[in-house]
């Protein structure tokens, strides 16, 4: 957070090369390729939520993906209805805020310890997959949307031009949608961080009794990284479903949500970036594994885990940083010396 504070320029830059290569990648790469990547940039928003609670406000959750699937199914049985997607997105975030809220409300008040709020979050997930797997009836459905049951709903109109259903985007236009979507989203929880609010988040992730004794209600403010967090995580799911213009309660598979910390973990703990770099890198190794047929992608993503987790415990992104800043500082340190060394013998008495 200082770090962002402190390097305006570096930061700017950053920003620029990201903008630079989201108008660029279209140019370069194939349309089956740049499908690949919106996938990629839509489950990276997803990343950035837990990465946000965690990393952020100590809040370990097992069952992200019950926010993300909520935002999946939110708008496809909200797009369907409306006939715009414009509306349906801002549900698709609001839905998982709301059901955030409530959960967040009876663990934090409720003064439910972390293991239990992990496996509060994993159950909640086990029953949202369930609830909408039975529902594959006619008779499930809301307004003109078939829920469809364990067959999902197929056909799910995707993004629009804001307030133009005539108008929908191609594949070239829904990555410009998806990868600037996932840059808003990280400028936006970078520049939560810098509020006081996100100040405080941290300092309650530090030490809750001594938050609580400078007079701020660590409750409240996890219950505000809590709804954060899901809202992000709906967003991402409006974008996954846009990708593949279709959901099933797959989206709620706790495969799924163990991957997600496994994309924190390699990112880096702690950061923004990390997750992002931990999603994109462990996708396209999964997706490059899929395609050998060599062996089963879940092995390797454990090796990976196990890997980082006894070698690099902190994460790509942060040991980068350490090395990074050893090197800059090394030059320094050896001319300090020098300098010191060549001082005459009456200087240094």
């Amino acid at each position: 957070m200082t770090r962002f504070a402190g390097r305006p320029l570096l930061n700017w830059a950053a920003l620029a090369a990201a903008v630079a290569a989201l108008i660029a990648v279209p140019e370069f790469v194939e349309i089956f390729t740049l499908m690949q990547f919106t996938l990629f940039a839509a489950m990276g928003v997803l990343a950035l939520s837990l990465g946000f609670i965690w990393g952020y406000g100590g809040i370990l959750s097992f069952g992200q993906t019950a926010f993300f699937g909520l935002g999946g199914y939110a708008y496809a049985v909200s797009v369907i209805n409306l006939g715009d997607s414009t509306g349906a997105i801002g549900i698709a975030i609001a839905l998982p805020a709301v059901f955030a809220a409530i959960l967040g409300y009876f663990v934090f008040y409720g003064r439910i310890s972390d293991v239990y709020l992990g496996v509060i979050t994993l159950t909640v997930t086990l029953i949202l997959f369930n609830v909408v797997n039975a529902t594959a009836g006619d008779e499930y459905r809301i307004g003109a949307a078939a829920l469809g049951g364990f067959n999902g709903m197929p056909s799910v109109p995707t993004f629009n031009m804001p307030g133009n259903p005539s108008m929908v985007l191609d594949p070239t236009q829904g990555w410009y949608a998806t990868g600037g979507a996932l840059i808003f989203v990280y400028v936006a929880l970078r520049l939560l961080l810098r509020s006081p609010f996100g100040r405080i988040a941290v300092a309650v992730r530090e030490n809750e009794v001594r938050a609580s004794l400078l007079g701020y209600d660590p409750r409240l403010i996890k219950l505000g990284v809590f709804v954060v967090g899901g809202a992000v995580a709906g967003l991402g799911g409006a974008l996954y479903v846009n990708w593949g213009a279709f959901v099933s309660p797959t989206i709620f598979a706790l495969s799924l949500s163990a991957e997600i910390i496994i994309w924190v973990t390699v990112g880096g703990l702690g950061t923004l970036i990390g997750p992002v770099v931990g999603c994109f890198m462990i996708q396209y190794l999964d997706s490059q594994i899929g395609t050998q047929q060599t062996f089963n992608s879940n092995l390797a993503l454990g090796a990976i885990l196990i890997v980082f987790v006894l070698l690099l415990p902190q994460g790509l992104i942060p040991t980068l940083r350490t090395l990074a800043g050893r090197a800059i500082a090394a030059p320094s340190r050896t001319a300090a010396k020098t300098t010191v060394a060549e001082r005459p013998a009456e200087a240094r008495q």
